[in-house]
């Protein structure tokens, strides 16, 4: 059967941009970094292709929110003129593969020609300027931490569960306990898949921390390396104190074909597939395992025709290391072989949403150097959304028709029953989860534990940060901390864990 070149989505440019000026007041924002990452993506497709633009989908940015809704002067500043010009609503790790996929879908479909998705972050250059200005120092966590702030805290902000950040360490100690590994193992297999990551930053120069790390490095405290959220330091979060911005155009192998784009610079998008948890984590069945992120990634290589054993290289969402720890128990990907084309949001850099508009670059790159397969996972939010999609040299794997990629009935069929929540619960309990909070000086500031009742319901408690006992069993690792029994009291309006 011969194939509709005209409905066949292809990737033909991709670009990168870091900005590092001497002076923040000269460096460039959010719509700045956009505007050169697309203009490098064209010149990386051969030139001319703004102008034809059908669709242009941009990441939404928080560095600059005064700029509001950048797509309209994007493509002004671009002198575009697409029919389809839009934003994400909010800044996700899994945006750019939606983007991605929504485009490949429009090109089978017949609806568009060519799409721009793009994306940038200047965080580093508004927290610098901020600073130049008066108004005191902000890390990146804080950054997003007051973007994820409501006015008025619920439930789980008032327990410190506010920024990914704070989250993501609850996956972390569930999978440890349910693996069986010591806290020792479970680090030392973090600190190994960041070293090899950082190694592909190195030699990339589109990553922003280009120096390789030893695994000792890694998994050792140090001030470079302080302690983050437990068992979290420095050098295994995301890293989004940057300036970088991402761009890539998807068009019609017809157009492609027609522009003179040469068949090896050809990437071919193929069929991809997501599914979300609950936006609420605590109305989540479990910490240790993710039935979208499951289903994600296995319908994608399904839907491809492939296997593990099939994928030359490898994107792997690293926000933290619970993230492709997991994913890569998923698809069976050894821990020898990096999970990363970019160098990861810590090395790398962690652009907020847009760090997978990096890794597809990177992942263009790779398969025009001689890979065949290349599977991308993102995700966003707190562990909430998840997007699997292929990208190949092979057109038999491309996409041939529209199709839908939400695969959330699968998902949500998949898990185990959602405890109840018990806000005001008092008396003994075990711990499910946990994670403990540090101040930059390395000590304890608080903790949280996601503690069962004995009928089963789930409720959050405080663990105060001059708590050393609790402490100490919650991150010595002498004894497992998951599954241990404790009692949950009352202090003016919040529960406080005592083991």
């Amino acid at each position: 059967m011969a194939i509709d070149a005209a409905r066949i989505p292809v990737i033909v440019g991709v670009g990168q941009v870091n900005d590092r000026p001497a002076d923040p007041f000269a460096g460039l924002d959010s719509l700045g970094l956009m505007l050169e990452a697309a203009r490098a993506a064209d010149a990386d497709a051969g030139g001319g292709w703004l102008k034809r633009l059908d669709s242009i989908a941009v990441v939404d940015q928080i560095s600059f929110p005064e700029l509001g809704d950048v797509s309209l002067a994007l493509a002004a500043g671009l002198e575009a003129s697409p029919r389809l010009c839009t934003k994400t609503k909010y800044p996700s790790g899994a945006s750019p593969i939606l983007l991605l996929n929504e485009a490949a879908n429009r090109i089978a479909a017949g609806e568009i020609e060519s799409a721009l998705i793009v994306g940038g972050e200047a965080l580093r250059t508004a927290a610098q300027r901020k600073t130049a200005q008066g108004g005191g120092t902000s890390s990146d966590h804080e950054a997003t931490r007051r973007v994820s702030t409501r006015a008025e805290p619920d439930y789980r902000q008032r327990y410190g569960l506010v920024a990914p950040v704070d989250v993501y360490p609850l996956y972390e100690n569930a999978m440890r306990a349910a693996l069986g590994q010591s806290l020792a193992q479970a680090q030392h297999e973090s600190a190994e898949i960041w070293s090899r990551m950082s190694e592909v930053a190195a030699g990339n120069e589109a990553a922003w921390i280009r120096k390789a790390y030893t695994t000792d490095e890694i998994a050792t405290p140090s001030p470079e390396n302080r302690p983050i959220a437990f068992p979290y330091t420095k050098l295994v979060v995301a890293n989004s104190s940057v300036n970088q911005g991402a761009a890539f155009i998807v068009t019609s192998l017809a157009a492609a074909r027609r522009q003179g784009v040469p068949e090896e610079r050809l990437v071919y998008v193929g069929y991809g597939a997501a599914a979300d948890e609950a936006g609420n984590i605590l109305h989540r069945d479990r910490y240790d395992a993710s039935a979208s992120m499951d289903v994600s990634l296995r319908r994608a290589l399904a839907l491809s025709g492939l296997e593990s054993a099939d994928l030359d290289c490898v994107e792997l969402y690293s926000c933290f290391p619970c993230v492709p720890k997991l994913a890569r128990r998923v698809i069976g990907w050894p821990a020898e072989k990096p999970i990363t084309v970019f160098g990861g949001l810590t090395f790398g850099g962690g652009p907020i949403g847009n760090y997978m508009s990096h890794a597809v670059a990177s992942m263009t790159g790779r398969l025009r150097d001689g890979a065949a397969h290349g599977l991308l996972f993102a995700n966003g939010g707190y562990a909430t959304q998840n997007h699997t999609i292929v990208l190949s040299r092979d057109a038999r794997l491309a996409v041939r028709e529209a199709r839908a990629f939400n695969f959330q009935a699968e998902a949500d069929a998949a898990r185990l029953p959602v405890p109840p929540i018990d806000e005001t619960y008092v008396g003994p309990a075990r711990i499910e989860t946990y994670t403990v909070f540090y101040n930059r000086d390395g000590q304890p500031r608080s903790g949280v534990v996601v503690a069962r009742t004995p009928n089963g319901a789930r409720f959050l408690a405080q663990v105060k940060g001059d708590d050393a006992d609790t402490v100490a069993l919650l991150t010595s690792g002498d004894t497992e901390a998951v599954g241990a029994e404790g009692s949950a009291v009352r202090e003016a309006d919040l529960t406080i864990w005592r083991s």
